[in-house]
């Protein structure tokens, strides 16, 4: 059983390390792709190449959050998963890029804040999988991710003035 936990923690991390290198990656190729106001044919292939590496870290870090819980319950551990505040938190960040994703998508959220959104949300999702964020509370994660937004906002703004890429 031990075996177990340890790969689906690490099918986790994978999944996390796997959508936040893809929304890096993916946000450089978005500045290359509009220095020119558009997007051609083999740009938007390296985006769609992008977006399934989104979707395969989202998939492999929820079905191993859900492994996660399953596999807690049944090994009755002391301390059940879905009883944390960093578990949910995990959770809603996910519904969250699930969302953000879908309403970029459909062009009802500016890119720019949909991008902070969706760039803060995957690197929360890595340091949690990774255990580097403190144990906090549902609603001072909350707080600390609209900052981190706000940081992130701000930042990739600059780079993009920088790179000449209109908003």
């Amino acid at each position: 059983m031990t075996g177990l936990v340890a790969f689906t923690l690490f099918c986790q991390a994978l999944g996390a390390l796997i959508g936040a290198v893809a929304v890096v990656w993916g946000e450089f190729a978005y500045m290359r792709a509009m220095r020119d106001d558009h997007i051609d044919r083999a740009e938007r292939a390296h985006l769609n190449a992008i977006a399934h590496g989104l979707r395969w870290g989202m998939s492999l870090l929820l079905i191993a959050s859900l492994a996660l819980v399953a596999l807690a319950y049944v090994a009755r551990a002391a301390l059940q998963p879905a009883l944390m505040p960093s578990y949910w938190t995990l959770m809603a960040l996910a519904i969250l890029v699930v969302y953000v994703s879908w309403a970029l998508s459909r062009k009802r959220i500016s890119f720019a804040l949909g991008s902070a959104i969706a760039f803060a949300a995957w690197w929360f999702l890595v340091y949690i999988t990774l255990g580097f964020v403190p144990s906090l509370s549902f609603g001072a994660s909350a707080a600390f991710f609209v900052v981190a937004t706000a940081i992130f906002y701000a930042i990739l703004r600059y780079a993009r003035f920088l790179l000449g890429v209109r908003p």
